[in-house]
């Protein structure tokens, strides 16, 4: 037999027509393209990316790390594949220890985002695992383990065969139960991208209890911690006992300091995870990622990892509240407009998303269309998420004030 080209990996086969955020991207390139008088005036709440500046302790650290760069007695090569110690350590003590967590320095390893994170975990499990992910969620939970040969074939709400889905709703507050059966490894994301939901301390304590008794691994998205304000909340698994025995826990500075162009995030995993092999013996899971981390990445840099490592000193602290507390005004802003529109809503309060029902019943693409062509907002469609988020719509509060209150002004016109 005559063999002329390389073969591919057929699980991408599988995939959907894309993914949600760049066919957000073709569908408002192509109505400006068909619009170019109203192109100017197309206002983005779809992807959550941020839009005011970096902190300015980030920024005085990164220019002082190019300086650094610019002499031979302080020029940086490679670093450590785990990060910096000093970034590990102001990591560990002032957003663990500080707050009560025992989360060490050496348990911590450094990187791209936390995208990367949450897609790249999955190279240190096998394929033979029961996965639980939340519906609706984050698209990369789905299509990394698409992609890695963890599914079946699509069915026809999008939903792939092999997966175990966990119905986020109104009634639930749109926070996951804990599954019926058993399950190897589950998802989690809190605050919740896309709903802006929070778990309570006992939601989390039951999903930890669950993860304990079925030896059960939590992948645990805490990317969006920086926005919870309320009394009670936890903004780490790890605040919850016994954590540390069942949960990886993944974090992004792309919120909190407004990397999403900058690019740095950090993956915890305690030294007292384990997972098994073929032959039911227990090996160290941080153990497999430091090698696969080392193996397959170099280090953020050393630039990069200066301005990170400015955003925990008192001026960066202080710096990024205020940038959070922007974003959330935003949210509380686009909340009142969408419930003043006679819509339901949740989300918006420790979360810079605001999730909402699509009014009498309109498919969540049908009111993407709307929103875009007839008030020229772009939102994204909850039918990207999953299908439990058919009838629902996201709206990011990463904007200015300026274009958030000409959205508000908008949904009111389109809604009255």
């Amino acid at each position: 037999m005559t063999r002329d080209m390389a073969y591919i990996n057929d699980n991408f086969l599988k995939l959907q027509a894309g993914y949600l955020f760049p066919e957000i991207g073709r569908r408002v390139a192509a109505f400006a393209a068909a619009n170019p008088d109203k192109a100017p005036n197309i206002i983005r709440c779809g992807i959550g990316d941020v839009t005011e500046p970096l902190p300015q302790a980030a920024i005085d650290a990164m220019h002082q790390a190019v300086e650094d760069q610019a002499k031979r007695e302080t020029f940086h090569g490679y670093g450590p594949e785990q990060g910096y110690a000093w970034l590990r350590e102001a990591i560990a003590n002032v957003s663990y220890k500080a707050r009560g967590v025992n989360v060490e320095p050496d348990e911590i390893y450094v990187s791209d985002g936390a995208k990367c994170d949450t897609g790249n975990i999955l190279d240190i499990f096998g394929h033979n695992n029961v996965i639980a992910v939340p519906d609706p969620v984050y698209p990369v939970y789905v299509d990394t383990n698409v992609m890695n040969g963890n599914t079946g074939a699509a069915r026809e709400d999008g939903s792939y065969e092999g997966l175990v889905y966990l119905p986020c709703t109104p009634e639930n507050g749109f926070v996951p139960g804990v599954p019926t059966g058993h399950v190897d490894i589950a998802y989690l994301c809190f605050p919740n991208n896309p709903t802006g939901a929070v778990a309570t301390y006992d939601q989390l304590k039951a999903w930890v209890d669950y993860a304990l008794a079925h030896d059960t691994i939590l992948l645990y998205d805490g990317a969006y911690e920086a926005f919870v304000t309320e009394e009670g909340i936890p903004t780490s698994i790890f605040a919850i006992p016994g954590a540390r025995q069942c949960a990886i826990e993944f974090r992004s500075f792309s919120k909190q300091g407004g990397f999403t162009g900058t690019r740095c995030g950090y993956i915890v995993i305690p030294k007292e995870l384990m997972g098994k092999d073929t032959q039911g013996n227990k090996v160290p899971v941080s153990q497999l990622w430091n090698r696969r981390h080392s193996t397959k990445f170099n280090g953020a840099s050393y630039i990069v990892q200066r301005g990170a490592a400015a955003l925990f000193t008192p001026e960066g602290q202080a710096q990024c509240k205020a940038l959070i507390d922007g974003y959330l005004t935003n949210a509380k802003l686009l909340c009142e407009a969408c419930q003043a529109a006679g819509l339901r809503v949740w989300g918006g309060s420790n979360a810079p998303y605001v999730w909402v029902q699509t009014p009498n019943g309109m498919s969540s693409w049908d009111f993407f269309d709307k929103m875009l062509h007839e008030a020229l907002v772009v939102i994204t469609p909850g039918a990207g998420f999953g299908a439990h988020g058919e009838g629902f719509f996201r709206i990011s509060a990463f904007n200015s004030r300026a274009n958030v209150e000409e959205v508000c002004r908008r949904i009111k016109a389109l809604l009255s």
